[in-house]
């Protein structure tokens, strides 16, 4: 859609507000809104002012003036204001120089696809993420210097089946077996009924929706793969109808890995292929029909995940999901149909378009831009320098001998654990001027000292239940 186009399409829906989106460093999507009016041709060149110092890990007071870039071509009448809003992403630049802002998340996933183009390895990233999330009806918490807590419950939660809800109609969903029963037992079909029809009208493609693992509301709507920029965009609309579908319901809806204790997490299982033309460079002759440029891949994609989880498990709440002897892959193996696997060649179907890898990893707390970019960028060194994965596990990784098991590397145990990977192993994350040294410091220094120092000076509520007798 041209800027022509767009001002076209707000005279013919009546729109009276535009809505300029962007996502912060960290992942969250920030907005301001103009009138309609205010929307010329000019706009989309000169771009609109704004305070970037207030922004997380972006400038200093003194250098805080930055311009937004509305992008036509992401246009869309949004789903859920009252006065008609058309909403547009933006590109951020620096006012005076006119260039791409580096810590701009958008921008570094913009930079991964070109430098891909640029090494000839392929011309074109296709990235399918599988994001879950829980629906949940009540959310309470607070930390101080004397209290700290969360309370969290839902309609169909296990722990309510004793509930006075006059009346109380059962169907709880036992721990790990929401995967995946039908209404009643599901008590939130209509609810991602709307979700996925919401994100079809807002030009998503979705293939399917439905009940995941864990009791208490665990969801999960898939998108149809797509290249890596326009999926990262598809995920902060998706966030964005997810959460906001579910206030409508009086419901409120979480990203947070591990937000419920004894039952699963949620991950963002996440496929990626690289095309040429329109060709599949993944397809091939060798283990799993793969390509010995997949093999490579995967080879690159291990050999550097510790890095890539500081982007991809970028909370400290992702190692509560990511925990040896539990559902999630936290070992760094790959193997065909295997789930027990860091990477997994799914095997649905015998077509070549259909070959990819997927990345088990990952959970949808995760920047898109940025955990998208960086699992690209390890692919491409990997195919690039050749590095063999080694053999494949075709075993059930949790029953394997503690001697063999040894021997399988693992996911760092803690977000700290994998900022530390990241400031050792990040090389193949700044060429092609993709993540610079300034993103690579600053991603470390603001998880550091916003996150993973913040959580260790506080008690734990559980360290009451273990110390408070000592």
């Amino acid at each position: 859609m041209s800027p022509q186009e767009v001002l076209a399409l707000c005279r013919e829906r009546g729109v009276k507000a535009i809505d300029l989106r962007f996502m912060d460093f960290p992942g969250l999507w920030q907005h301001f809104t103009i009138p309609v009016a205010k929307l010329e041709e000019e706009v989309f060149e000169d771009g609109l002012g704004f305070d970037g110092s207030s922004i997380r890990g972006w400038q200093a007071i003194n250098e805080s003036d930055m311009l937004l870039v509305p992008q036509p071509d992401t246009a869309v009448i949004d789903p859920f204001c009252e006065l008609t809003t058309l909403s547009m992403l933006c590109n951020i630049q620096d006012p005076i120089t006119r260039e791409d802002y580096t810590r701009d998340p958008r921008n570094v996933a913009r930079k991964a696809v070109n430098y891909l183009k640029s090494t000839g390895v392929a011309d074109t990233c296709y990235i399918g993420p599988e994001a879950e999330f829980f629906i949940f009806d009540d959310v309470r918490f607070d930390q101080r210097p004397n209290a700290g807590y969360f309370f969290l419950d839902s309609i169909e939660g296990e722990w309510n089946r004793g509930r006075e809800e006059n009346p109380n109609l059962g169907y709880k969903l036992r721990h790990k077996e929401g995967y995946f029963p039908v209404p009643p037992a599901d008590q939130f079909m209509n609810i991602r009924n709307e979700m996925m029809q919401t994100m079809i009208d807002c030009g998503m493609d979705v293939e399917a929706q439905h009940h995941e693992v864990a009791t208490g509301g665990q969801a999960e709507i898939d998108l149809r793969f797509n290249d890596l920029v326009t999926m990262a965009d598809h995920m902060c609309m998706y966030k964005y109808i997810v959460k906001n579908v579910a206030r409508k319901y009086g419901k409120t809806v979480t990203f947070m890995p591990k937000p419920l204790f004894s039952d699963n997490g949620s991950g963002m299982h996440t496929h990626i292929s690289l095309w040429k033309g329109d060709q599949p460079l993944f397809a091939g002759s060798g283990y799993a029909g793969l390509s010995d440029e997949a093999i490579y891949a995967i080879g690159g994609i291990l050999q550097h995940a510790p890095a890539i989880l500081a982007f991809t498990n970028p909370t400290t709440n992702s190692y509560k999901r990511l925990v040896p002897g539990f559902e999630a892959p936290v070992n760094l193996a790959y193997s065909q149909r295997n789930r027990s696997a860091a990477c997994r060649i799914p095997m649905y179907s015998p077509s070549p378009k259909a070959k990819r890898i997927e990345f088990r990893c990952p959970d949808p707390s995760s920047n898109p831009y940025l955990a998208f970019s960086a699992l690209l960028m390890a692919a491409i060194d990997g195919i690039q320098n050749k590095i063999h994965p080694g053999d494949p596990l075709d075993k059930d990784i949790y029953d394997l001998e503690p001697e063999e098991l040894a021997k399988v590397p693992t996911t760092p145990g803690s977000l700290g654990d994998a900022l530390d990977a990241l400031a050792k192993d990040h090389e193949f994350l700044l060429r092609g001027d993709v993540f610079t040294q300034d993103v690579i410091n600053t991603w470390i220094w603001y998880k550091k000292t916003n996150e993973v120092t913040a959580l260790a000076l506080r008690p734990h509520p559980y360290e009451f239940c273990m110390y408070y007798d000592m």
